[in-house]
């Protein structure tokens, strides 16, 4: 691919004051794209289209790449988390010579082009977000799972996860062998593990949300507060992961309502 990974731009050590990571950081863009900052509502179009054509969002794909700078602009309070995602993005698979090329744009500037082995037979599929397919609880416990990947799983995220799949199953139980039921078992393990890399995280139970989930549904407001309610009532410190369920969760919420104002 042709992306980079997000870094700082190399401004002058000596000034105080700290510059956004901007597209035009990480990605070969010009024009205005290039001087705007990255923000979560950027990714989170990213991460949806990527997952509406491809099934998966990529990892260390541009998806990630933005979620990465977006978290870190949102950390350092450059950004805002309802900050509106306004550049437009696309993802473009088509089939030629027996294998995928896949096109990534963002403000109609191309920022990855890659190929994939051919594992269907579908011919050219466009996505943009002008009308953009929902993101689902499991989709975004999938972002979740990529953007605060190396996060040690605990009793909040535990909480949040279960909340997250109640919803989506529409039970008030558990369902065995599920991501609730993981999770938790992990929150309780990763308590009595004392070595850091020992610990199971958030990538290692939600990578494969979707496809654990028993039944899925679009992503709305009241999913979003439950799911965050829950993470925040069992930390000690009342806050969400940066990038965490309750996050990814809130973001999608957004993205899903105002795709269909």
């Amino acid at each position: 691919m042709n992306q980079q990974q997000p870094q700082r731009p190399g401004a002058d050590e000596s000034h105080d004051q700290i510059q956004p990571i901007k597209f035009g950081d990480v990605f070969n863009v010009t024009g205005e794209l290039a001087s705007k900052p990255i923000g979560p509502q950027d990714a989170a179009a990213m991460q949806s289209a990527e997952n509406m054509v491809l099934g998966q969002t990529t990892k260390k794909g541009p998806a990630a790449v933005m979620q990465s700078a977006a978290n870190a602009n949102e950390r350092a309070g450059l950004v805002s988390r309802n900050q509106a995602g306004d550049q437009g993005v696309s993802v473009i698979k088509s089939h030629n010579d027996g294998g995928v090329l896949v096109t990534e744009a963002v403000g109609g500037q191309v920022i990855a082009e890659y190929r994939k082995p051919d594992v269907s037979a579908a011919t050219t599929t466009p996505a943009t977000l002008i009308d953009p397919a929902p993101i689902t609880i499991g989709g975004a416990l999938e972002v979740a799972a990529l953007s605060a990947s190396d996060k040690p799983i605990d009793q909040s995220d535990a909480a949040a996860i279960q909340a997250a799949e109640m919803r989506a199953t529409g039970s008030s139980e558990i369902s065995p062998g599920g991501i609730a039921s993981e999770a938790q078992s992990a929150a309780v393990r990763n308590s009595q593990t004392n070595r850091f890399e020992d610990r199971a995280t958030l990538s290692n139970v939600l990578a494969d949300a979707r496809a654990m989930l028993a039944k899925d549904k679009a992503v709305t407001r009241e999913d979003a507060d439950r799911v965050v309610a829950a993470e925040l009532r069992n930390n000690p410190g009342m806050k969400m992961t940066p990038g965490g369920v309750g996050e990814a969760m809130a973001i999608a919420a957004r993205r899903n309502q105002n795709s269909t104002i």
